[in-house]
């Protein structure tokens, strides 16, 4: 039997307190529902249905690239109403897997064990809790099969010391959908049509109930505020750290690693602390990151090392260089296998060639570099002219030396020189030497200013 995954997503979350949707709030940098979304994903179903409501349009941009089917419930009547909104879209000969978009930590083969249980018919995901309050209960006869599930709010004393609660989360075939939702009232203390009331109505019909346990209470968390948020964020980033450490990457703290997007990483790298992954990061053999580090959307080669405080965004390193401390690489910047970027340094579109170094306190802007340059400290290519960006040339073997200013566009040749605090406006040949400075003066007897005597 074919497996279909209807996703509910249309609650408001006003405890959020945010005019965004809560199914788009970020956790690990994506969206919650994101995150449901590619789980769902991995089960390979025939088709995905996503129930929108409040701020629609913004979920569905947000996930455009995906391919759902989005179903709109104009009104929140209940997850009972809410999955009756996608029944039209669902073929009968399915397995339904019901899933919510502000749950994003339940695992693969968690929903794997639950479709499986549900293939003759209705399957629910339990969890036992310490401290159940607002769960609704799992009743049991005294064979343990299960009866259906009790809403906190409309239990007895007694049905509320019950620890095994109902997650939400339930698998059946298409057509038990299709015979109990229609029948589920909403004669209950919230006046909604609650999905798990199909359950005692498919018990009724001498149907048996399957169920399978969450492992961890975290496999059920939800998201209702930003308490919940932060708690799904951190499992989120020891789930990712430690699937990393098991991979052989060495991580000093696992508790201050950040990934939010994809990070794949080669043997033997190794990450300190506070280091922030965004987008998608590529580290190669060996590459160490160093403490208080940002990467966005980076490649890093092998052997190559980023020393502490620097920030790499859009941006290719070589096998062999090393960046940093306190560099800024932006986008479009390029470090061919031994290239050195030092601390305060900003580069930006910048292809900087074999073996070439910028190692202090310079600007490197909209540059083609060749191999074994040497950029001195206080170097800028000054490629904006209050209009349009110029491109600066640099040539092989090229000597810039300290404090120069070169205005674009500029072509320095082979083997140029640049002599320390030039001005450089025009093109360098191959081996000149370029000397833009006034000549110094030294006047004698030359006395200091002073400030003139005060007198009370």
């Amino acid at each position: 039997m074919k497996l279909e995954v209807v996703i509910l997503g249309a609650g408001q979350g006003t405890r959020m307190k945010s005019s965004l949707p809560k199914v788009l709030h970020l956790v690990a940098g994506m969206p919650l529902l994101e995150h449901v979304v590619k789980t769902a994903q991995v089960l390979e179903p025939a088709a995905i249905h996503v129930v929108i409501g409040h701020g629609g349009d913004q979920v569905c941009d947000a996930l455009a690239r995906y391919d759902i089917n989005w179903v709109v419930q104009e009104q929140q009547l209940g997850t009972g109403h809410a999955v009756r909104q996608a029944l039209p879209a669902v073929s009968s000969d399915s397995t339904v897997l019901v899933l919510y978009g502000d749950v994003p930590l339940t695992r693969l083969s968690t929903l794997q064990q639950l479709v499986h249980q549900a293939q003759d018919g209705p399957a629910l995901l339990t969890a036992e809790l310490q401290n159940p309050n607002g769960y609704g209960r799992i009743l049991r006869d005294e064979n343990g099969t299960l009866l259906g599930v009790v809403e906190d709010k409309d239990a007895t004393p007694s049905q509320r010391r019950i620890q095994e609660v109902n997650t939400g989360l339930l698998a059946a075939p298409c057509r038990d959908f299709q015979e109990y939702l229609p029948l589920v009232e909403n004669n209950n203390q919230q006046g909604e049509f609650y999905l798990p009331d199909i359950l005692s109505l498919a018990v009724a019909a001498g149907k048996v109930v399957k169920s399978c346990i969450a492992e961890s209470a975290l496999e059920i968390l939800g998201v209702n505020d930003r308490v919940q948020l932060n708690q799904v964020e951190r499992e989120v980033q020891r789930r990712q750290a430690e699937q990393l450490m098991r991979d052989g990457v060495s991580i000093a703290d696992s508790g201050r690693l950040d990934i939010r997007g994809s990070l794949s990483c080669a043997e033997d790298v190794s990450i300190d602390v506070n280091v922030v992954f965004e987008g998608t990061v590529q580290l190669g053999p060996g590459v160490s990151i160093g403490a208080n580090c940002v990467l966005s959307d980076v490649s890093v080669g092998e052997g190559s090392v980023v020393h502490p405080m620097s920030h790499l965004q859009g941006t290719v390193v070589g096998n062999n260089c090393s960046v940093g401390p306190y560099a800024r690489l932006r986008p479009g910047t390029v470090l061919a296998d031994g290239a050195r970027v030092g601390n305060f340094v900003e580069t930006k579109k910048a292809n900087i060639g074999a073996g070439s170094k910028v190692n202090h306190l310079s600007y490197i802007g909209d540059c083609e570099m060749g191999a074994e340059v040497n950029i001195g400290a206080g170097t800028i290519t000054c490629n904006y002219d209050g209009v349009n960006k110029h491109k600066t040339e640099i040539g092989q073997g090229v000597f810039v030396g300290s404090n120069s200013t070169l205005v674009a566009p500029l072509l320095i040749e082979d083997q140029g020189f640049v002599a320390a605090g030039s001005t450089v406006t025009t093109k360098v040949a191959k081996g000149d030497l370029a000397v833009s400075r006034t000549r110094q003066r030294n006047i004698q007897g030359w006395k200091r200013p002073r400030k003139p005597d005060t007198k009370d």
